[in-house]
């Protein structure tokens, strides 16, 4: 689903990539493990196109997208979920789960808000509220649910799991497997500086370091 072959980026003249590649088969959930700086956000901004490429290429299901522009990335079904969660914090959590579905056309919103709310039930009541109210926990969990409205084929997770209780990491792990299992092979590349949480969603990991894969490893049988 997709595959990333020699990617360099380069910021103020440093390289922050160098030549990395990596691939995520349709149906799997594929680790991106380092440490703080390694290169793991820029490799999910690069995919989805908020960071240019010095050289490389991007395919998302045998089609090149590393000239695309991001919201056309968005559009063939990538969703999102940034380190950082970046929601529009004076609009309700509707308001910007629905933000993806507009900008992007994602086709039957509605059926598909309504399985993205049997996932995440605690959506519902607080559907009304403004994402700036809620508990870092309770923002994750919106932000995730909005990489879930646009994530048909492939969804990048970036620190899904890190900062949030133990008990609400193994939680937010399930609802990504049961996401991507309704989902009918969704490929997820997640990224996370910790092995343990890492293994908590994927079976196998790139690992990372100074902008380059160094290394596969496996997490878990």
């Amino acid at each position: 689903m997709l595959r990333v072959e020699g990617i360099t980026v380069a910021i103020n003249a440093v390289n922050i990539l160098r030549g990395l590649s990596l691939a995520v088969e349709t149906g799997a959930i594929v680790g991106l493990v380092g440490r703080n700086g390694a290169g793991k956000t820029t490799t999910m901004r690069s995919i989805m196109g908020l960071t240019h490429l010095s050289s490389g290429r991007i395919d998302l299901d045998g089609t090149r997208i590393d000239g695309m522009s991001s919201y056309m990335r968005a559009r063939l079904g990538i969703g999102y979920l940034p380190e950082d969660r970046r929601l529009v914090g004076a609009l309700a959590v509707h308001d910007n789960l629905l933000i993806p579905a507009q900008a992007s056309g994602v086709p039957n919103y509605d059926e598909r808000l309504h399985r993205i709310f049997d996932l995440i039930p605690e959506l519902r009541e607080w559907s009304a509220r403004r994402a700036v109210t809620l508990s870092g926990g309770q923002q994750k969990m919106v932000a995730l649910a909005r990489a879930f409205v646009n994530g048909r084929k492939l969804l990048l997770l970036d620190e899904p799991l890190e900062g949030i209780s133990t008990a609400l990491s193994r939680r937010l792990a399930q609802t990504i497997r049961d996401f991507q299992q309704a989902g009918h092979g969704v490929a997820v590349l997640v990224a996370e500086s910790d092995l343990k949480r890492a293994a908590m969603l994927a079976r196998r990991a790139f690992v990372i370091e100074r902008g380059e894969v160094i290394d596969e490893a496996v997490l878990r049988e």
